[in-house]
């Protein structure tokens, strides 16, 4: 296959589309370069529909590569790459995203899309090329995706933005902004920032749009030299049985009486209106004319559209609220006796209990990535049981969805973080959805806000976050559009749009947003983010009830840490010979202890006096001695010519036989034995830094000799080397 390649520049770099290189037998396979940066993307669709399906079945999957990076798997027992790592799952969600609501309604044939970094320069995120590639394999499989789509990650350093930012540049700047979309609008956005305000972000978001345009011209351009055959494909349409069934059976008033403030209500009258007719055509059910999913399929679209209508024409939503209006919230703290730290947060159905717990710096999850070798000081899950949603399902471990859900908390809570200086500890928030009625994201996020207050984290501001929707007619917002504060369950999957915003009374912290539309202009997202602003503010004022500042002191049951710096030279002395001496320390004290290359020590204690003793017992081992110094020693070894005496762990000098007693003594073992305590004197460090001793030194002189604490005995006049003094004693 002839090779084909064509080009453009992104901030400064060269990136190519080619194809012909690499050869599979997927539907279309393209690769993407972008410098070192080399990703294979692969999409294919099934030649018929899938059976019964009822959904798109698209799968998409973001496979990181160790050899990528030149990397060998840091896991000593297993070096294949297994599950996906949590970054992998994330890039292939921000993929899936705006790709999936550019397929046309109704298509059921399988569709999978599997992108994979040969090579990364670990410099770059590759998660927004990856999407390009994936964009451009699925228009070259001949697949009926409405695309080009494009992705372009934003970044803010020095005030000012940047596109295609780095690593370094991301995490020294106050924003890391990943923008998708097409050429006439945006289509998804994702984003971790620093309280950054409103018209900085839609500043940003114009600025990607317009690189934007320039990736899909390249697509649609490359796209000409490929000579792509689509691909036949069926679109599943309503059965007219059942379609005619329903409107003969259910009028607009019945339509209209669907609702109410609870999920409950809204499902009880919903039921009632399709048990009518599944009862009235029970025969041609049993007769398998139609199905009794197809009858709620077809009531749900009518109550949808319903839904939409009444909203455009009145401003009434399905539980009765206006359009910007937010249902009641309450908020409790310490609600758990043994946790550091907990808040529930309750908007309306929507329940999520947040707690907080912190520990050890030791404790910080290690990130092992293709692109990334990190550590993790503040770690955010989520968790979405089905009880949460009155559903029956068995328990599988954290779902993609859960994942996503937990980052984006944890995006939203990491701009107001104390440092490590400040705060040393590792933290570890879960948010358990206990009820949700849409939302559920935002709430764990002001439920960790609750959580990490209640535990006494520092954090420089509250964070609150709000979920807004958007219903427009008939799928086109030219023809009309309302904006919705706090959507719930239905505005959620009937809607065309889910942004979420977090932030302080400040700025924004982060950012996610899906639809189904299109695209939207800047303009319906300044008006989204307004709206998301008043109606964060007002959350945070809601939140200020249960608690307004973090508490002065943490929880009785949380570890106190106590930090000490220590020369780095003499980190070994305190580490040991493998281990031994800080094993030793940790075992006999009951901490855990952290030490920094820059001689920073982090040691992690369950009380006051273990924590003492183990300082105290690092103090010893580094303390550096100095003439005139007097310590409890124990003698380590016993000569003809004296006692070696271990003055703190790791350092012994020697008391010479002359230096034990004001009497002359002929044998070091009729003063001391092998392990005795033996209090000493620094007399002095020798140009070979060997310790000179004297235990005579803190003895009391005999009375009337007038003797000085080195002379007497069988002491030498001067050091340790002269002859014994003989005579009277010196007036």
């Amino acid at each position: 296959m002839e090779q084909k390649k064509l080009s453009c520049e992104i901030a400064g770099r060269t990136l190519t589309l080619s194809t012909g290189l690499f050869k599979t037998q997927a539907g279309g396979t393209i690769t993407v370069t972008l410098g070192d940066i080399v990703i294979l993307a692969m999409a294919s669709m099934s030649d018929d529909p899938k059976e019964n399906a009822d959904f798109f079945p698209m799968v998409v999957d973001y496979e990181e590569r160790f050899y990528a990076a030149g990397k060998i798997k840091g896991s000593r027992f297993m070096k294949r790459e297994g599950r996906p790592s949590e970054n992998a799952v994330l890039r292939s969600r921000m993929i899936d995203r705006p790709i999936r609501p550019m397929f046309p309604k109704g298509l059921t044939h399988d569709v999978q899309v599997v992108t994979t970094v040969l090579s990364t320069d670990q410099e770059i995120d590759p998660g927004s090329i990856a999407m390009m590639g994936a964009s451009m394999a699925l228009m070259a499989a001949g697949t009926p995706f409405q695309g080009p789509i494009a992705a372009v990650r934003m970044g803010i350093v020095d005030g000012k933005l940047i596109v295609n930012p780095t690593f370094k540049e991301c995490e020294a700047g106050s924003l890391d902004l990943v923008v998708a979309g097409t050429k006439e609008a945006i289509t998804m956005v994702e984003a971790g920032a620093s309280e950054v305000d409103e018209e900085m972000m839609l500043k940003a978001l114009e600025m990607a749009h317009e690189e934007i345009k320039k990736l899909c011209e390249l697509q649609l351009e490359f796209l000409k030299m490929l000579n792509v055959t689509p691909k036949k494909y069926t679109l599943v349409d309503d059965n007219p049985l059942a379609v005619q069934a329903v409107a003969s059976t259910i009028t607009e008033e019945m339509i209209d009486s669907v609702g109410g403030k609870t999920k409950k209500e809204f499902k009880d009258s919903f039921k009632k209106l399709v048990t009518l007719v599944k009862e009235k055509y029970a025969q041609d059910i049993e007769d398998e004319k139609m199905k009794k999913s197809e009858l709620s399929d077809i009531i749900n679209e009518k109550v949808e559209q319903h839904m939409r209508e009444k909203v455009l024409s009145k401003g009434i939503r399905n539980d009765g609220r206006k359009p910007d209006e937010i249902r009641p919230i309450s908020t409790t703290v310490g609600v758990l006796p043994r946790a550091h730290g907990t808040g529930i947060f309750q908007r309306g159905e929507t329940q999520v209990l947040s707690i907080a717990t912190v520990g050890a710096p030791g404790d910080a999850q290690i990130i092992d990535t293709m692109d990334t070798d990190e550590t993790k000081r503040y770690i955010h899950h989520y968790n979405f049981p089905p009880y949460a949603v009155g559903e029956i399902k068995p328990l599988r471990g954290a779902s993609r969805r859960e994942i996503g859900h937990g980052d984006l908390a944890e995006r939203a809570l990491l701009a107001v973080l104390p440092s490590k200086e400040e705060c040393p500890y590792t933290i570890w928030v879960v948010s358990e959805t206990l009820s949700c009625n849409g939302s559920s994201s935002m709430a764990s996020v002001c439920g960790s806000t609750l959580a990490l207050m209640d535990a006494g984290i520092k954090i420089k501001k509250p964070v609150a976050g709000i979920a807004m929707g958007l219903l427009s007619r008939e799928g086109d917002i030219t023809k009309g559009y309302t904006i919705l504060t706090d959507i719930q369950g239905i505005e959620d999957f009937a809607g065309d749009m889910d942004f979420k915003v977090t932030g302080t009374d400040t700025g924004i912290t982060a950012l996610q947003m899906d639809i189904k539309v299109k695209g939207l202009s800047i303009q319906v997202l300044r008006e989204a983010l307004e709206k998301a602003k008043k109606a964060r503010l007002a959350i945070l004022e809601e939140m200020k009830k249960a608690i307004a500042a973090p508490r002065e002191q943490m929880s009785k049951y949380a570890p106190m840490i106590t930090t000490l710096r220590i020369d780095p030279e003499n980190i070994r002395d305190v580490i040991g010979k493998g281990g031994e001496t800080i094993q030793k320390i940790t075992a006999e004290c009951g901490v855990e202890i952290d030490i920094e290359q820059d001689g920073l020590v982090f040691i992690t204690a369950p009380d006051q006096e273990s924590g003492k003793k183990a300082v105290e017992w690092i103090t010893r081992i580094t303390y550096v001695p100095k003439p005139g110094d007097i310590f409890d020693g124990r003698v380590t070894r016993i000569m003809d010519f004296g006692a070696f005496v271990e003055l703190v762990p790791g350092k012994e000098g020697l008391v010479h036989i002359s230096q034990l007693d004001h009497n002359r003594v002929d044998r070091v073992e009729d003063v001391v034995k092998l392990g005795d305590t033996l209090k000493v004197k620094l007399m002095e460090i020798d140009d070979q830094g060997r310790y000179n001793l004297s235990h005579k030194a803190t003895l009391p002189r005999p009375e009337g000799t007038g003797e000085d604490n080195f002379g007497g005995g069988n002491g030498p006049r001067q050091g340790f080397g002269g002859p014994p003094r003989r005579g009277p004693p010196r007036r």
